[in-house]
């Protein structure tokens, strides 16, 4: 068995939020969600084959599965020994009444809010979800953690939607020392994709007439559960690949226009 520091899973793939350049394309109007059969199908498959450090829930935007608390249990199953980590903006929690209890249930659960804007507007209408958080921390002692995402915001692409362009930095290495995401397994459509913005460029090519720019990356090849051994260990082995050439090899940190404003996507 394979440890590594952390897999994630998509549960769906709508947001509610537009935050520019995300590195999930979850700004960009995509849908359609993770079954609780399909996840159980790949958690089987990959079950005892590599064992997460942590196992992330996330999105997309996680609160607007309507089975998310029920994906908690479906995790402590398969991957008992890692530590849960639900990541979600939190505009929609009060859908999920079954949520902390379900989070009490797993010792190592843990819920992260991440905060991605700090003007009045954006957090007059989270407060009462964090209200609604920190009370559900008081009854049932599950571990809240605040994410001040914003703060660390990098440009990952330029543009958005058939005008969206990868970086031409040319240095895959320097772009995997400083990529945020390099320790982002990503656990989709039963495989694993080495980051997030390789494994949803696949959503984007199906919605968006993309330039030809992209095709080298939409060439990438995911690991299947059938792999071999010795497949899976050279996979999770690698560091640095010419796919790492997309992203930024000096991200900058830039000020995050209010994600609650519809931003138009052709």
């Amino acid at each position: 068995m394979k440890i590594v520091r952390n897999l994630e899973l998509h549960i769906i793939h709508n947001c509610n939020l537009h935050c520019e350049s995300c590195a999930h394309y979850s700004n960009q109007y995509h849908q359609g969600l993770v079954t609780l059969g399909q996840a159980a199908r790949w958690f089987e498959q990959w079950q005892g084959r590599v064992q997460p450090i942590s196992f992330s829930l996330l999105g997309g935007e996680p609160t607007l599965h309507p089975q998310l608390a029920e994906f908690v249990p479906l995790v402590k199953k398969y991957f008992p020994h890692s530590k849960l980590r639900l990541v979600t903006n939190g505009f929609f929690l009060e859908r999920h009444p079954d949520l902390p209890r379900f989070l009490r249930s797993y010792p190592r659960a843990e819920l992260h809010i991440s905060i991605h804007h700090d003007s009045p507007e954006y957090l007059s209408h989270l407060q009462p979800q964090l209200d609604l958080v920190f009370q559900w921390q008081r009854e049932y002692e599950i571990t809240i953690k605040i994410l001040n995402s914003q703060k660390y915001w990098t440009r990952r692409y330029y543009g958005i939607g058939s005008q969206m362009e990868p970086f031409a930095d040319n240095q895959p290495r320097q772009s995997w020392e400083n990529c945020p995401a390099k320790h982002c397994l990503q656990l989709f459509q039963g495989q694993l994709w080495k980051c997030p913005p390789l494994a949803y460029l696949q959503l984007q090519a199906k919605k968006y007439s993309l330039s030809e720019y992209w095709q080298p990356y939409l060439n990438y090849t995911p690991l299947s559960s059938n792999c071999t051994e010795p497949e899976l260990h050279e996979f999770l082995g690698r560091e640095d690949e010419s796919y790492c050439a997309m992203c930024p090899s000096n991200p900058k940190t830039f000020s995050l226009p209010n994600p609650i404003t519809n931003i138009s996507v052709k």
